[in-house]
C-alpha cells in the first residue's frame, strides 16, 4: 500500500513518536510505501509532500513538534478544497491518509471519509478534551510542564508575599489546569465548566494570607466570571471559526491586587506546555497509537481512529471523537478543592 501521513493542528510533543512508529511498523512489517503531507490539510490541498520511509524516522522518538509541520488549514474553508484534497490523493496513487490530530483535523478526516477517501485517525490535542479515549498523547507533557512551572512559581511567590495567577491552555475544557492544578498543589483551579465568582476568589486569596500562604492560582485560558465572557488575546477566528483566547490570568491578577490590596502578579505559559521533548507516558502512547493507525489502514478500517480505553489500543469512529467534546465533570473539580490555603 501507498500511504499518505499528515498533523494538523497545534503541534505537540509525541507527535514524531506517531510518525516514527506508523512508518517503521508499516515498512518493515507489511512493505509500505510512505508519503509525508507537509503542514497539516494544506499538505493534501496544494501537493506539498516529503519523502518518508525509515531512514527519516530514525531518530526522532525523542523530539517534540513535527518532522511534516503542521496548520491550522481547514479545506472545508477553501471553495472546492475537499475535491482538491481528494484529487490530489488520489492522483498520487495514494490508498488512504494516517491523519494525526484533534478534533478539527479529524472532523476533515470524517468529511473525507464520508466522500469515499480512507483514512485513519490519531487523536491529538494537549488539552485531552477528545471524547472516545481516556487520554490523548501530549496531554501528559503539558500537565507535567504546568507543574514545573508551579514548583517554581510557588517559591518566588513565597518569597515575595504575593498572590501568583498562572494561565495554562484550556479553551473550553479544563484538564490541563486540574491535572496541573493538582499536581502543583494549586489553592485554586479555575476551568471553563464552571465560572467563578470574583468575590470568592478574593476571599480565598485573604484566606490564604491569613495563613502564612502565599496563594497560586491556576486558571484556564477559557475561565470566565459570573459576571462576564471569555477574554481574547486578538481579533478574529481561526480557519476553524476558533477565537483566540488569552488574558484572563491578567484581567484576574489586577482584580485581586485592586480588591484585596496585595499584590498580584500573573503569568501565562502558552507555548511553553507544546514544546520540548514528550515524556515517557507520552512516548509510550503514541507510540502504541501509532502502531493500531497502520494495522487498521493495512485492514482497510477507514473511517475509524485509535483510542486509548483503560491499558487497551482501540478503534472508535471518527464521529465518536468530533461530535462532542470531552470536559472536566464537576465532581472532578469537587476533589481539586482541598478546601483551604497550601
Amino acid at each position: 500500500m501507498r500511504i499518505g501521513l499528515l498533523t494538523g493542528g497545534g503541534d505537540c510533543p509525541g507527535l514524531n513518536a506517531v510518525i516514527r512508529a506508523v512508518v517503521l511498523r508499516g515498512t518493515r512489517e507489511w512493505g509500505h510505501e510512505f508519503i509525508g503531507y507537509q503542514d497539516g490539510w494544506k499538505g493534501p490541498l496544494e501537493n506539498l509532500t516529503t519523502e518518508l520511509d525509515v531512514d527519516r524516522v530514525r531518530g526522532i522518538l525523542t523530539e517534540g513538534g513535527t518532522i511534516l509541520g503542521s496548520s491550522r488549514t481547514n479545506p472545508e474553508a477553501v471553495d472546492g478544497g475537499i475535491e482538491a484534497v481528494i484529487e490530489n490523493v488520489r492522483g498520487a496513487g495514494i490508498d488512504g491518509l494516517v491523519a494525526i490530530g484533534g478534533d478539527d483535523t479529524l472532523g476533515v478526516a470524517r468529511v473525507l471519509t464520508d466522500r469515499g477517501l480512507g483514512v485513519i485517525g490519531v487523536p491529538k490535542t494537549i488539552d485531552n478534551d477528545l471524547n472516545a479515549t481516556d487520554y490523548t498523547f501530549g496531554f501528559d507533557t503539558a500537565v507535567n510542564i504546568v507543574m514545573d512551572s508551579l514548583d517554581r512559581l510557588r517559591t518566588t511567590g513565597a518569597s515575595h508575599h504575593r498572590a501568583l495567577v498562572v494561565e495554562v491552555m484550556g479553551r473550553h475544557a479544563g484538564w490541563i489546569a486540574l491535572h496541573g492544578g493538582m499536581a502543583g498543589g494549586a489553592d485554586l483551579i479555575l476551568v471553563p465548566e464552571e465560572k467563578f465568582n470574583l468575590e470568592e476568589v478574593c476571599e480565598r486569596v485573604e484566606a490564604a494570607f491569613s495563613a502564612g500562604v502565599a496563594p497560586l492560582i491556576v486558571a484556564s485560558e477559557g475561565a470566565m466570571p459570573l459576571e462576564g465572557s471569555e477574554w481574547t488575546a486578538a481579533e478574529g477566528t481561526d480557519a476553524f471559526g476558533h477565537i483566540r483566547l488569552g488574558g484572563i490570568a491578567k484581567w484576574l491578577a489586577d482584580q485581586i491586587e485592586e480588591k484585596t490590596g496585595h499584590e498580584t502578579r500573573s503569568v501565562v505559559l502558552g507555548h511553553l506546555q507544546r514544546g520540548g521533548t514528550p515524556t515517557a507516558f507520552d512516548r509510550v502512547l503514541a507510540t502504541r497509537l501509532g502502531y493500531r493507525a497502520i494495522e487498521a489502514a493495512t485492514a482497510g478500517d477507514w473511517g475509524n481512529m485509535t483510542t486509548l480505553r483503560g491499558t487497551s489500543i482501540e478503534l472508535a469512529p471518527l464521529a465518536d471523537a468530533v461530535d462532542e467534546s470531552k470536559i472536566v465533570p464537576l465532581e472532578r473539580l469537587r476533589e481539586a478543592d482541598n478546601g483551604y490555603p497550601g
